[in-house]
């Protein structure tokens, strides 16, 4: 596979592609063809006469060079292009699924679950697997998800192309997971604060940590429903400190285990759409 403004290309090569930037590709119609049952069906057909200059015949499409030149080292027995943003690879995807190029479509569904995207940009991985119908890319990005405001995410055209009905799925993971988490913020009789705790007019009377520890876990649940801040030690800390009692943070480290089993709890409930 060659471009056109170099010296030479291979004799065998029988079609251009000419991109939109005027940049002519010299290919084979058979590797096109075992490809994609586009070109398959297209080179079925009669052909236009060959471009009397090139001897070849040369065929238009849309698309910038920058995009037709990684496409067809997917394609071609060569090593792939490094994607290095999703602007790049949703202009990928979208070539290769309008042309049918399988191959292609399948290396770039497996770029899309990269973790630099999962944790930079999971709304938009969740958008472009929802654009392109990928429903397991959709699930494990919904779960990313999770992590982040999903209100707040920076606005990208992605969104454009989904429909209701798939951000609808994402904002009702969200609210049912977040109602279940905060369902389980429940504290056993067992944890205690030798200050500030204990029995009072015979009801139980919590650790006030606890008491700060459950709003704000509520306040964070109900935006990102997920364990990622409320286990963290700055949380903690934070309960600790807001709490008033000098010793609720020892009883925070005694609390260890059923911290630890309240976080297994939320982190089993349902996490994908």
């Amino acid at each position: 596979m060659t471009v056109f403004d170099r010296d030479s290309y291979p004799e065998d090569a029988d079609v251009f592609l000419e991109s939109a930037d005027g940049v002519k590709f010299c290919v084979h119609r058979c590797i096109l063809a075992a490809a994609s049952p586009f070109f398959e069906h297209m080179f079925a057909l009669p052909q236009p006469p060959p471009d009397s200059k090139e001897r070849r015949p040369v065929i238009p499409v849309s698309e910038h060079s920058s995009t037709i030149s990684a496409l067809l080292q997917f394609i071609y027995p060569e090593p792939d292009p490094v994607i290095t943003s999703l602007d790049e690879l949703v202009a990928l995807l979208t070539t290769s699924v309008k042309y049918d190029f399988l191959g292609p479509i399948a290396a770039l569904r497996k770029e899309l679950l990269l973790p630099r995207f999962l944790d930079e940009s999971p709304t938009r991985v969740y958008a472009i697997a929802s654009r392109f119908d990928f429903e397991y890319e959709a699930q494990v990005a919904s779960r990313y998800t999770l992590s982040c405001n999903i209100l707040d995410s920076p606005l990208s055209d992605d969104l454009k192309y989904i429909s209701a009905h798939a951000y609808h799925r994402l904002l009702v993971l969200h609210r049912t997971r977040a109602e279940a988490a905060r369902a389980l913020l429940k504290i056993p009789q067992d944890v205690k604060c030798m200050q500030c705790s204990g029995p009072y007019y015979g009801a139980l009377v919590p650790p006030k940590w606890w008491k700060e520890f459950e709003k704000l876990a509520r306040e964070e649940l109900s935006v990102r429903p997920t364990t990622g801040v409320i286990f963290s030690m700055p949380f903690l800390a934070r309960v600790a400190q807001e709490s008033g009692c000098i010793r609720c943070a020892g009883s925070i480290l005694d609390a260890h285990a059923f911290l630890a089993d309240l976080k297994k709890q939320i982190e089993d409930l349902p996490s994908t759409i």
